[in-house]
């Protein structure tokens, strides 16, 4: 069963900055190219960073606030040394937080939410730039035409892990849904097709119908050992 990985969605032609770049160059690029952040990379393209317009905007936020206070939060402080720096080294937020091309879809899409990030920049076993991905970018699999998704549940399931029963089982995909009905043998196949047709890219929902002959969950009795 083949499963979508980040190197699948992700775009290539990603566009960086230099870490001695300057801020004006920073916004520059980020309004030309109309995205919402940049990977910072150094003399050998390995990703250091990355600027996102909220960190540029901490320029203006703190443009002519007072000095700061003695126990200022590390948080705030932070923040407003980015204000007052003028090269990507200094804008940028790090370390990176990153991917590899082999990353699968739903293990980027993990690490986004758990570091609160809305993209990935896409390194190689260097650490150098090849790509970058985006939340919109993993939701490309739902475009998938159904009888793209139909064909990857019936060749990738059904005749790899069913193979007994593929014939008394029907599939069909509609809006990304997929329903199954038919016959299997034991619950547990019914129970591994289902689950596995879920993790196929591009599936919505699964809905099965499938029936079994044997409830393999439940344990066979034994003979009563005779003393």
């Amino acid at each position: 069963m083949r499963t979508w990985t980040v190197g699948d969605v992700m775009t290539k032609a990603v566009v960086s900055v230099d870490e001695n770049a300057s801020y004006r160059e920073v916004v520059d690029l980020i309004i030309e190219r109309r995205c919402s952040a940049v990977p910072v990379v150094d003399s050998g393209l390995r990703v250091i960073g990355v600027i996102s317009e909220t960190d540029l905007l901490r320029k203006i936020e703190y443009a002519g606030e007072e000095e700061p206070r003695i126990f200022e939060r590390r948080a705030r402080r932070d923040e407003r040394a980015k204000a007052s720096a003028r090269t990507a080294a200094g804008l940028m937020s790090g370390p990176p937080i990153v991917a590899m091309p082999a990353t699968t879809v739903a293990a980027a899409a993990r690490r986004m939410d758990a570091e609160h990030v809305k993209r990935l920049p896409v390194v190689d076993d260097l650490g150098r730039l090849v790509g970058i991905v985006s939340r919109g970018d993993l939701l490309k699999t739902y475009l998938r035409p159904d009888s793209d998704v139909q064909f990857d549940v019936e060749t990738g399931v059904l005749r790899a892990f069913l193979v007994d029963d593929t014939a008394s089982v029907t599939v069909s995909v509609k809006n990304g849904v997929v329903t199954l009905s038919g016959r299997v043998g034991r619950y547990t196949s019914a129970e591994l097709v289902e689950r596995l047709s879920r993790q196929i890219a591009g599936v919505v929902e699964v809905s099965s119908g499938l029936t079994y002959d044997v409830d393999d969950r439940i344990p066979v009795a034994g003979p009563i050992p005779f003393f």
